[in-house]
């Protein structure tokens, strides 16, 4: 598989994904309160990849905001659109890239499945086939995020 390629907005922070396969990204949807918040959307739409899959290919880097879930998001300072975020217990082994930021679209890794499923928009029905969590506790959330 080619690398794919992405970055923010303004173009000033670019970044690639090396991966071998589609299967070493885990795309999902998240419903969760936080995602939709952040994201200004109706969901959050990351890709789980190991870090070593993932650089910044420019001299400006992103900058860092952590909320106060412990949810780290990278995002650029000039334009503001959000790249990747992480967990702290897993900051060295993995980034959920912003899949609308990949220069070919969310189309590119399509989605594996959804978290929070119990915060899903009434309005928005479940994608067919895919694996559905309900909820997830803080402490399963900081290790699986």
């Amino acid at each position: 598989m080619p690398d794919l390629k992405g970055g923010c907005t303004c173009g000033r922070i670019r970044y690639e994904l090396a991966l071998n396969n589609v299967d070493d990204a885990r795309t999902t949807l998240c419903h969760c309160r936080s995602c939709k918040v952040a994201l200004g959307g109706a969901f959050g739409l990351t890709a789980k990849t190991p870090i070593d899959m993932f650089k910044y290919t420019t001299s400006d880097k992103p900058k860092l905001f952590v909320q106060d879930n412990g949810v780290h998001r990278e995002f650029c300072d000039n334009c503001g659109a959000f790249l990747c975020e992480y967990g702290e217990a897993n900051k060295d082994k993995f980034r959920y890239i912003m899949t609308g930021t990949l220069d070919d679209g969310p189309d590119a890794l399509p989605p594996k499945g959804e978290f929070f499923t119990r915060d899903r928009n009434k309005w928005m029905p479940q994608i067919p086939g895919r694996f559905v969590l309900v909820c997830i506790d803080q402490a399963e959330l900081t290790t699986i995020i």
